[in-house]
């Protein structure tokens, strides 16, 4: 059984937009308070406030007058509201994300409303407090026997109205198993370079309509904040940004589909996109420490318009659905400056240099190419070990040189595997000095 959400647009009745926008406005004010409770209840009383806590806030502010709309549109958003804010809590404390942010109304939002607050009837999902089914667009169909366990409403920063249906696949999606391998080397000029020696250009979604972007931007800046012409400047970005997204998601979702149907294994290297978006220089104040400081990068925009991350997820949840396997290296591992050919690894390597000459077995390689034949090469070493089938011991022993474990100086690891070799040493000078 697999977990899936399909998409739809909708265009709501006038009465349906103003509940849906009522409802909406009502979670984002619940989570904003709760939000606030949380945080005030840490810094002044040094206490956590749980989900069962703000649960029973909930049911104290809707006693109160100032309040009594939110008895107006259903109460299950609402509750929904709140143990989203405690599974952002649960990562933030886990350190997978950063401190919750408070919810702002320009960003549009989302409601959502379970079994008890929705009813599916003759292919049709009808809202609680709502007579009339909502005039989805079907675009597609959803699978035969499957009944919705969750609908999630959604309207974006460019007013498009959209609904997301949750449902448990019951059908078998695996694929015939297809006796084909490859590595995969994400890049911005080609997106993806594979082992075979095939190139995917990027479509750079952003250049094209960067100009028109621009334009808009500048026009929102001279308008005055919270006008009606800033709203309607604002609304134009928006659209822009909304555009850009969708055929950037577009484009990867068709190309992700394409590499799962043909291959069998596809290996990839666990890229920390997020690193390197960020700034290299320090946010230095003065003038002259602003002047010492290294510049910045000019890679972070071209980056993120590659959505390498996006790629790679896609990949991984739909390698499980069709029966593909995925295989990450280790993000450390030099797959660029290794040779496939003798395994002599470069000491430097700039990213201008597209084409080099191997100085000892003199093979000639292309930067992107060989990186992808060195990553099909190290994922099939990492399956293997997985697999538990025994590996040459040349290919173990390049493992351990330059494999997954291949940390740069400094870190954890090395620091940790330095600490080991260092123990009996130490155990044995006290040993010689007692004696």
């Amino acid at each position: 059984m697999v977990e899936k959400a399909y998409k739809f647009r909708f265009y709501p009745t006038p009465e349906q937009e103003n509940l849906l926008r009522r409802t909406l406005g009502c979670v984002r004010l619940i989570y904003n308070k709760a939000l606030a409770a949380r945080t005030q209840a840490w810094y002044e009383k040094q206490e956590r406030l749980g989900y069962k806590q703000t649960s029973a806030m909930l049911t104290n502010w809707k006693k109160q007058e100032d309040l009594d709309f939110l008895t107006e549109v259903s109460s299950v958003p609402l509750q929904q509201g709140l143990r989203h804010l405690q599974t952002a809590f649960s990562n933030f404390f886990s350190g997978r994300t950063k401190y919750p942010n408070f919810k702002k109304k320009r960003n549009g939002g989302s409601a959502e409303f379970t079994k008890s607050a929705f009813k599916w009837k003759d292919g049709q999902v009808y809202l609680a407090k709502c007579a009339e089914p909502l005039p989805i667009r079907w675009s597609r169909q959803l699978p035969q026997n499957c009944i919705p366990t969750t609908i999630t409403v959604k309207l974006d920063p460019s007013s498009r109205w959209s609904v997301s249906v949750r449902i448990n696949d019951t059908r078998d999606l695996k694929l015939k198993p297809v006796n084909k391998q490859i590595g995969i080397d994400l890049g911005i000029t080609s997106l993806v370079t594979t082992s075979d020696g095939k190139k995917i250009a990027n479509p750079k979604n952003l250049n094209k309509l960067h100009k028109k972007l621009r334009l808009a931007q500048k026009c929102l800046s001279r308008k005055t904040f919270g006008s009606n012409n800033y709203q309607k400047a604002r609304l134009k970005v928006a659209r822009i940004h909304a555009k850009i997204k969708d055929s950037r998601l577009d484009y990867t979702h068709k190309l992700t589909t394409q590499l799962i149907r043909e291959n069998q294994t596809i290996v990839v290297e666990d890229l920390a996109v997020k690193n390197m978006v960020k700034k290299r220089c320090d946010p230095a104040t003065t003038p002259v420490a602003r002047e010492r400081a290294p510049r910045d990068h000019k890679l972070a925009r071209a980056i993120s318009d590659a959505n390498w991350g996006e790629l790679v997820r896609q990949l991984e949840y739909k390698a499980e659905w069709y029966g593909r396997e995925l295989i990450k290296i280790d993000r450390y591992f030099p797959s660029s400056k290794r040779c496939s050919n003798c395994g002599h690894i470069v000491e430097k390597l700039p990213l201008n240099i597209r084409e080099w000459d191997c100085p000892e077995c003199g093979s000639h390689h292309d930067r992107d190419i060989n990186a992808s034949l060195n990553i099909l090469r190290m994922g099939t070493r990492v399956g293997d070990r997985r697999k538990g089938t025994p590996t040459k011991k040349a290919a173990g022993l390049a493992v351990s040189v330059c494999g997954a474990t291949v940390r740069p100086e400094g870190s954890k690891s090395r620091k940790a595997g330095a600490m080991k070799q260092k123990a009996p040493n130490s155990d044995a000078r006290k040993s010689r000095a007692v004696s």
